[in-house]
């Protein structure tokens, strides 16, 4: 079974984005259902055109078939993937290759990639595959990324409440993309900031999927133009859109996990427009 639509998103000027009140706020930025037993969910953006997904297979895989805003005869004619599961052991068929997915591993796949699907092991466990996607055209080699050969940066402390591990799984050190960058961020027992003091990417769009919250833990995501801030709370395994003018960080209820992605004009991970928190309104 496959998705029936994507959900579309316009990009929004910031000039517009003042006027928002929390309803269109969260009709334009917040997809706040991803997985779904036994479909594929997916949100169009008119940010860089990238698309988000949640794929949740429980009997039958479910495919990643063409849909017609990508304009093509195949999902992936044009397009390159990253994927990381947050659920229970899958696996991803594509090309005639079969990769298996523990939680918490990624898989990259080039543009040209046909005949992709998506399954789990156990139905009663079933894995939820996130999905990231962004225009390319030149053909790199499809990697599967163990979350043990991420790269792993360690940033922040208890004192500032915002001690947290980086695994780096789709980035130049160990993927060759066309535009992707992706990864997850693991916030320690204690800590609920994240990315503060923040910044901006002018140069890339980005989406965040918050996950490893409790039923009744939030977080409240920041976003805006720095003088001009708003924010969405947010629940598990909910995704924010993010455009190349806004700030993106959040403080949780508890700790958190969230997996980060972006795409735009290159794949260096430190490619950001500082913001002082003097600057924040």
């Amino acid at each position: 079974m496959n998705a029936h639509a994507i959900d579309m998103r316009q990009a929004a000027h910031p000039r517009d984005v003042k006027r928002y009140d929390t309803s269109q706020l969260r009709a334009d930025f917040l997809i706040e259902s991803l997985f779904e037993a036994g479909r594929l969910r997916l949100t169009y953006s008119h940010l860089d055109r990238m698309i988000v997904g949640g794929a949740m297979p429980v009997g039958a895989p479910v495919a990643l078939a063409p849909y017609k805003p990508t304009g093509t005869p195949d999902f992936l004619a044009r397009r390159e993937v990253g994927i990381i599961n947050v659920g229970g052991p899958g696996m991803v068929f594509a090309s005639g290759h079969a990769y298996p997915l523990a939680r918490l591993d990624a898989l990259y796949l080039p543009p040209g990639s046909t005949e992709v699907s998506f399954a789990s092991i156990e139905a009663s466990h079933p894995a939820k595959f996130y999905l990231l996607s962004m225009p390319g055209t030149r053909v790199t080699a499809a990697k599967l990324i163990r979350q043990a050969e991420a790269k792993r940066i360690e940033l922040g402390s208890p004192e500032t409440s915002n001690q947290r591990m980086i695994y780096q799984y789709i980035v130049p050190a160990l993927c060759d993309t066309n535009q992707l960058v992706m990864g997850l961020t693991h916030l320690a027992t204690g800590s609920v900031w994240n990315t503060m003091p923040a910044h901006t990417h002018d140069r890339r769009s980005e989406a965040y999927l918050y996950f490893d919250l409790g039923p009744d833990a939030r977080v409240i995501h920041l976003m805006g133009e720095p003088g001009e801030t708003r924010h969405l709370v947010v629940a598990n395994e909910q995704a924010i859109l993010s455009p190349n003018w806004s700030i993106h960080s959040g403080c949780g209820t508890s700790n958190y996990s969230f997996i980060w992605g972006m795409g735009g004009d290159n794949v260096e991970f430190t490619d950001m427009d500082p913001v002082a928190m003097a600057e924040l309104r």
